[in-house]
């Protein structure tokens, strides 16, 4: 049952603050905080809508630990197609092979989010990613595995996940209440985190100790907690007025999106950091040169701490959120944010060993994370539910297809040149583009959400009462 108190109020039943944690019994003052107690809650990420919403808790629980598995194979595929060819361009191929079949179906997945049930979507996609983990199972078990087969399983996972991101994005406003949205994006954040800090730890230590078979086996296993939990879960149906998936529908949420320039500014900005600043296709020939320049570890596990270090901070930027619920203008702490993670990718190419690349990305993990917060504040606050799942489609392929491209981007670069001058390079031309676009898009860089005109997000569709 959800609580019989709402959600925005505090012990004595008078409203308080939006995402205000209420004050412990024992504070001074007749109830009221202590400014140490203050200053803890500003900081500590608001737990209160995994406490309020069951359906949330379930997703939450399911996702968290499929995404875990999911981490661990987005290791083990790349350093499989590395050991097999020995190429990092071959390693960033992979970013052109998830592309294409992400920007076909992405739109296609918007669409059906908004018509049919988002829940029963998101069932199906899982079930269809467990098969996918099965096959890389099996091929990892043959005396020689097939490098196409990466590459085809890699394009349908892609295609896979663009199916099911917009239903699962847009579940989130039918699942919290409207101010709840920042502590619940936080929390998502978080979620994610410990899948993008465990998953890659983890795969390292399964490569290096037992081999692939085994770590490809515990991904499909981790997709039974999820499904189990998506089955556990009530229905999300569309909302009432949803029509039949079409090319018009999709054209509505082009034309939505092209109309709000905080939405595009978020877009734009998001993959001029990602296509210029994310060497993560170098990280299976960094791995090899860290632990052949006398890193005492060997390539596997310097592999997992790689992919792990830019969790670690945006678990440490996400456990401390608190303060991002004070922040209005969110367009131009986007723009701070994207900067900053070009500065710390700069940092790591620049960096003389393991350890102080490994810091530098950290910091870069945790300015993504502040952008990831306000960036997904700004959309679920600006956009109707209506059009919730095509603009979920829009927003997967910014945040995905600047990844994928910088993956080919830094490859080609560092098969050109050298592992150092791609990273350096992309994080210089991070912060160049970064504030190149924060001077073409003054609407964007103004956003205040105080003065701004917000859609109706989440007005039409409010969570169950439980």
């Amino acid at each position: 049952m959800r609580d019989s108190v709402p959600a925005n109020a505090d012990r004595e039943g008078q409203p308080a603050a939006p995402g205000a944690a209420p004050p412990a019994p024992d504070a001074p003052g007749g109830g009221r905080d202590s400014p140490w107690r203050r200053l803890v809650r500003l900081a500590a990420v608001d737990i209160g809508p995994l406490r309020r919403h069951r359906d949330f808790r379930l997703l939450y629980a399911g996702q968290m630990i499929s995404f875990f598995g999911s981490m661990i194979t987005s290791v083990a595929v790349p350093y499989q197609a590395y050991a097999l060819t020995h190429s990092p361009l071959a390693v960033g191929l992979f970013g052109i092979v998830q592309l294409v079949p992400l920007l076909f179906l992405a739109f296609l997945g918007g669409a059906l989010a908004d018509a049919f049930d988002r829940r029963r979507l998101v069932q199906i996609t899982e079930l269809s990613l467990a098969g996918s983990s099965g096959v890389l199972l099996l091929n990892a078990l043959l005396p020689h595995p097939f490098l196409w087969l990466l590459y085809v399983i890699a394009g349908l996972a892609a295609g896979l996940d663009a199916l099911q991101r917009p239903s699962l994005n847009a579940l989130l406003p039918r699942l919290v209440e409207r101010d709840e949205l920042a502590a619940a994006g936080a929390l998502n954040g978080m979620r994610s985190t410990f899948g993008m800090v465990a998953g890659p730890a983890v795969a390292g230590l399964l490569i290096a100790g037992v081999g692939l078979p085994t770590t490809y086996a515990l991904d499909v296993v981790t997709f039974a907690v999820s499904l189990v939990a998506l089955r556990l879960m009530r229905a999300v149906p569309p909302p009432a007025d949803a029509e039949r998936p079409s090319l018009r529908r999709v054209a509505e949420g082009l034309r939505y999106a092209r109309s709000r320039p905080e939405l595009l500014g978020t877009y734009i900005v998001d993959i001029i950091a990602m296509f210029f600043g994310m060497p993560t296709a170098l990280f299976p020939a960094l791995a090899l040169q860290y632990a052949r320049a006398g890193s005492g570890l060997a390539s596997g596990t310097v592999l997992g701490f790689l992919y792990a270090a830019p969790a670690v901070g945006m678990f440490l930027a996400e456990a401390t959120s608190g303060w991002t619920g004070r922040v209005h203008r969110h367009g131009i702490a986007v723009i701070l944010a994207a900067g900053a993670w070009g500065l710390a990718i700069t940092g790591m190419g620049l960096a003389p060993s393991l350890f102080p690349a490994l810091v530098c990305l950290a910091a870069a993990g945790a300015a993504d994370a502040v952008s990831g917060i306000f960036r997904g504040v700004i959309w679920n606050q600006t956009i109707p539910d209506a059009l919730r799942g095509r603009l979920a489609g829009i927003e997967m392929i910014s945040y995905s297809s600047g990844p994928l491209l910088g993956d080919v981007e830094s490859g080609a670069v560092a098969t050109a040149f050298s592992l150092r001058t791609s990273i350096l390079s992309g994080g210089i031309l991070c912060v160049v583009g970064v504030g190149l676009a924060a001077l073409l898009l003054p609407a964007f860089r103004r956003y205040d959400e105080r003065h701004a005109e917000h859609g109706a997000a989440v007005a039409s569709a409010k969570p169950a009462v439980e």
